[in-house]
């Protein structure tokens, strides 16, 4: 009992060196399956959905067949790591391709509802079941137990204050070691420092992530952006790969606010912003530069591509306001845009800026309502 208390303490330790969610539920799970800590085959972590009432599988660690299984322990056994050595070894974890298990339990999503098996009601109750004979496996969803390869197990519920966050599952479906009554009384223990890690890390992300966005349209903000674009940069850079960036600005903004007032301006760039968003890969990241000009950035992008992009950024915009029968329509809110791309037209992110922020003014005043190309002879 007292080597189970040490444990504790020292993954506890450990949970509070990071605020990263995904490292301190990697964390978590190194503890529960490493042979210094309390040695389960496998442990995995499902987290509530509370927006879709669902519990979602986030991290699984261990085998996923006896032939894994016996390759990993001959390694362990071999290399004697400790429980330091497997948090160290986080990075190559996320990296593996052939984690199976984690890949399985990430794809796993179970609707909270009383018929959807033990894990269900884990969360529902608030409690841990105990699956270690025969007759208790029925309870269990068929289709969960096939998916998990697992017939023999312990749900654990995460719980901080009186909200239960989700749920962690072990067993030792490979050695077949039984689980008993002090290893459940270990674990509830263990998932109480568990939850309050999570519910900590989750916090605090939540708080880099606001402090990151403009809070009328959503997107990143202007000194997100500075830094993601510094980033992509640098992938470019290493990469040797193309990186383009569209700088835009909303036509005849100041006359519809003055029109229709700040609170229909606002309105406006939300929906420009939400236009932007929608119509974008989940891989270019898109930010209010300020007021009422917008950035985007596209990584791994030509120019040519950048541009047909922008132009249709451009129809969407005109169209979404061409009913606007309350402006005349020469002053209806478009967008113009500018497109430079690295290192073909700079070589530094401030020179990457000021070369799309060139082509916007040049479209700007050839007209608006228009996407301009960035080229080396721009000033």
């Amino acid at each position: 009992m007292e080597w189970e208390f040490s444990m504790l303490y020292e993954v506890s330790n450990a949970m509070r060196t990071t605020l990263k969610l995904d490292q301190v539920f990697y964390i978590i799970l190194t503890a529960l399956t490493s042979h210094e800590g309390l040695g389960f085959n496998r442990a995995m972590l499902f987290l509530v959905n509370e927006k879709d009432n669902i519990l979602e599988g986030v991290m699984g660690i261990g085998p996923h067949s006896a032939e894994e299984a016996g390759k990993i322990w001959h390694y362990l056994s071999q290399s004697e790591m400790t429980l330091d050595d497997f948090v160290s070894a986080y990075d190559s974890f996320k990296r593996d391709p052939e984690s199976k298990l984690n890949t399985i339990v990430k794809g796993m999503k179970i609707p909270l509802r009383e018929d959807m098996g033990v894990l269900a009601l884990t969360i529902l109750e608030g409690m841990p079941f105990e699956i270690t004979t025969e007759e208790a496996r029925l309870k269990m969803s068929p289709d969960i137990t096939r998916m998990l390869n697992t017939n023999l197990f312990v749900t654990i519920p995460l719980k901080t204050k009186d909200k239960v966050l989700g749920a962690i599952l072990v067993d030792n479906v490979f050695n077949k070691k039984p689980i008993t009554k002090g290893d459940v009384r270990m674990l509830t223990m263990f998932a109480n420092h568990a939850g309050l890690a999570i519910e900590n890390s989750r916090l605090y992300e939540e708080t880099v992530y606001l402090s990151n966005i403009d809070w009328l349209t959503k997107l990143w903000n202007y000194g997100r952006f500075q830094q993601l674009l510094s980033l992509e940069i640098e992938k470019s850079r290493i990469g040797s790969t193309p990186l383009c960036l569209v700088m835009i600005d909303v036509d005849n903004f100041k006359n519809y606010n003055d029109t229709h007032g700040h609170l229909k301006g606002d309105e406006a760039l939300r929906n420009i912003a939400s236009i932007f968003q929608d119509k974008s890969r989940k891989c270019d990241p898109v930010a209010r530069y300020g007021g009422e000009e917008f950035a985007i950035i596209m990584p791994n992008t030509v120019k040519e591509n950048a541009k047909l992009f922008a132009e249709r950024l451009r129809s969407e915009v005109e169209k979404f306001y061409a009913e606007d029968t309350a402006i005349t329509p020469e002053k209806r809110l478009t967008i113009s845009a500018g497109v430079a791309i690295y290192p073909e037209d700079a070589v530094t992110k401030d020179e990457l800026i000021s070369k799309a922020d060139v082509a916007l003014y040049q479209a700007k005043h050839s007209g608006k309502n228009r996407v301009y190309l960035a080229t080396k002879a721009m000033n």
